[in-house]
């Protein structure tokens, strides 16, 4: 039998339960949300902004919440994500410290890819945490360059379904991020952020992970790219020096 922790923490708690009720109850408004917790409207709100934050809950065109992707079934990284994260962070701290931009970890999980670990720069306007979040690897920097490495079939089976991208003008697209060795996302995933990312490969052959710096799109010029790509390879290279050993 489970018992109430005596230490229980009830925003948390509201937030799980309601995470829970619209994974197995369905798509609900704020003001069902709230009726089913028993909380002020303003207080669900609350909770269902952030749910959506951190993509436990996504909001649909009719203005109701519905389960979010990141409790999709099925949805597991492609890498080791608990001996991954440890050895990254670090190097995402002085990937930071190097472009004074956040820098980012992410993984593939089906159609999607998953950060798995991120450190902000410290400067006023910056892109915020993105850990744990998923978003389209397609329209993703560190998703496009992990998707370059993914053999033809494969890649048209993470995208079966309608829905997707067209996977003619995807592989166009991909073929000259392998080329590059680099991918870039500006404003795909949201408006006024450019990302820049490059693959890792502790084997020297396939990408098992991404690694990612994100920006204020107003601090993104052409002029600084190849000093971002230039720091992303050396720090993809210090993080599979750690992983092959």
């Amino acid at each position: 039998m489970k018992n109430r922790p005596s230490y229980a923490i009830a925003s948390v708690d509201a937030a799980l339960q309601l995470a829970v009720a619209l994974q197995v109850e369905g798509p609900m408004t704020v003001s069902e949300a709230a009726e089913r917790l028993g909380v002020a409207r303003s207080t669900a709100h609350r909770l269902l902004a952030m749910l959506v934050y951190r993509d436990f809950a996504t909001q649909l065109a009719d203005r109701r919440y519905a389960v979010g992707p990141a409790l999709s079934p099925g949805l597991r990284p492609s890498a080791p994500v608990p001996a991954l994260r440890p050895v990254v962070v670090p190097h995402l701290t002085a990937l930071v410290e190097r472009v004074e931009e956040t820098a980012n970890v992410q993984v593939l999980a089906g159609d999607l890819v998953r950060f798995v670990a991120s450190v902000e720069c410290s400067r006023a306007l910056r892109v915020g945490d993105r850990e744990g979040m998923v978003f389209p690897a397609h329209l993703t920097s560190g998703g496009k360059v992990l998707l370059a490495d993914l053999p033809d079939e494969e890649l048209a089976e993470r995208f079966v379904g309608a829905g997707g991208p067209d996977l003619a003008a995807l592989r166009t697209e991909l073929r000259a991020v392998r080329e590059n060795g680099f991918a870039l996302n500006v404003g795909r995933t949201e408006a006024g952020l450019t990302a820049v990312g490059r693959p890792i490969r502790p084997d020297g052959r396939r990408a098992e992970a991404a690694v990612s710096v994100s920006m204020p799109s107003s601090r993104f010029s052409e002029e600084r790219l190849p000093q971002i790509v230039a720091a992303l390879a050396a720090t993809a290279r210090d993080i599979e020096a750690v992983l092959n050993r």
